[in-house]
């Protein structure tokens, strides 16, 4: 790993913080969300502190890691993963509400921002010859699969049944924990 460079280490050590993040979030869906039983306020609320903290530390580290890239080549032209993602986020916000009638939730935004993250720190390390373009390639349709679950997962919660809908809601935390862990296992690689 010290061979690593700097901006790799960076963003291998954001996607173990956001393994993290999702592991916390995990565990609070399962104690708060459970059919039967479920354990709500502060006795599972504290569970979104360490949530959000690694949350907010896998970011920080991937935008400097990002930045600290010697960018060489790109895999999707500048600017576009976030004015992308910024675009998807308001087309698919406005589908759902309007025309699949889903309450709009933080959900949505989570995965349309994580899939945009991973997305560019895929790209940053394929500029800086960390990953062969087919390493890179292949995460990005992995993230976009994985994005493209999640979404389906969001937009069906709501019209499951409660167990099935408990088990919906944990399918996008353990694929973007996956995913997250992959990007991870590339770097090293």
């Amino acid at each position: 790993m010290r061979n690593l460079p700097i901006a790799s280490q960076l963003i291998f050590r954001s996607n173990l913080f956001l393994v993290i993040c999702c592991v916390f979030y995990w565990i609070w869906w399962l104690l708060a969300f459970k059919p039967e039983g479920a354990v709500k306020g502060m006795k599972t609320g504290w569970l979104l502190i360490p949530t959000f903290a690694a949350g907010i530390a896998a970011i920080v580290l991937a935008v400097r890691g990002m930045q600290s890239s010697d960018i060489h080549n790109a895999l999707f032209p500048s600017g576009s993963l976030l004015w992308g993602g910024i675009a998807a986020y308001l087309i698919l916000l406005a589908i759902t509400v309007l025309f699949l009638k889903r309450p709009a939730t933080t959900e949505l935004i989570l995965i349309v921002g994580w899939a945009a993250l991973e997305l560019a720190e895929i790209d940053a390390l394929y500029g800086s010859a960390s990953f062969s373009r087919g390493c890179a390639a292949a995460l990005a349709v992995v993230v976009g699969a994985a994005a493209l679950i999640s979404l389906v997962c969001y937009v069906l919660y709501y019209k499951l049944e409660n167990r099935a809908g408990y088990v919906d809601g944990m399918v996008p935390l353990i694929l973007i924990a996956l995913v997250a862990a992959g990007v991870s296992a590339a770097i090293v690689i």
